[in-house]
């Protein structure tokens, strides 16, 4: 069994949505990830992300058979292109810091055979910041959330609990005034070390867990 993404172009229309899970459902594929959006408000496009998919061309050839579908396109799964997904929010000084670290690491590892990404996103303020990291229960292949910044807690504290008893985060913040030190899993001073200890946090090829080093050492 395989893991793939698809693109479905279908006519804007009521039920087609329930047509195309319903065949998926059928073949027994699970649904990992679906974002659907309308282009010129006449034409859907669904985008799905499957897995455990056992017959991939009998699957297509059944969704292709609806008449509101257009065209079925295969790509690969985005675990497979951009693999594990690493996040950065904060100042943007800091931000570009810890990506520098992290983007380098990556790098370093990739070339190795895996799968890492870095997204960041330069934002300040408690209730800006709490909102990101809220949207993270909606975001997929989050591995690890780095915080960067100079003072953080709040409403931000809340949203971190709050998402780490919905899915497996590692968060890692930077050493500085705040409450969100208290609830982070590794608290690190210098931001690109940082950075790399997001990456190796998540890297099959390191030899690093967060969770040995906390049993003496949380702060670095």
């Amino acid at each position: 069994m395989s893991n793939y993404s698809i693109s479905i172009k279908s006519h804007e229309e009521p039920g087609v949505l329930e047509k195309v899970t319903d065949i998926i459902a059928n073949h027994n594929v699970n649904i990992v990830y679906l974002y659907l959006f309308i282009e010129n408000n006449t034409k859907g496009n669904i985008n799905l992300e499957l897995e455990n998919v056992s017959d991939i061309d009998n699957l297509i050839n059944d969704l292709k058979a609806l008449d509101s579908v257009e065209s079925v396109e295969i790509y690969a799964s985005q675990e497979d292109v951009f693999g594990k997904r690493i996040i950065i929010y904060g100042g943007g000084a800091q931000v570009s810091q810890v990506a520098l670290g992290a983007i380098t690491e990556a790098d370093r590892h990739n070339i190795r055979g895996e799968r890492i990404s870095v997204d960041t996103l330069p934002v300040v303020g408690e209730d800006n910041i709490a909102e990101a990291v809220n949207e993270l229960s909606r975001i997929p292949r989050v591995s690890v959330l780095v915080l960067a910044g100079s003072l953080m807690g709040g409403r931000i504290v809340d949203e971190i609990k709050k998402i780490k008893e919905q899915r497996d985060l590692t968060v890692i913040s930077l050493n500085m005034p705040g409450s969100v030190v208290d609830v982070a899993d590794l608290v690190v001073t210098d931001p690109i070390q940082a950075g790399v200890m997001a990456v190796m946090q998540i890297a099959d090829t390191a030899v690093f867990d967060y969770n040995i080093l906390k049993k003496n050492h949380r702060k670095f």
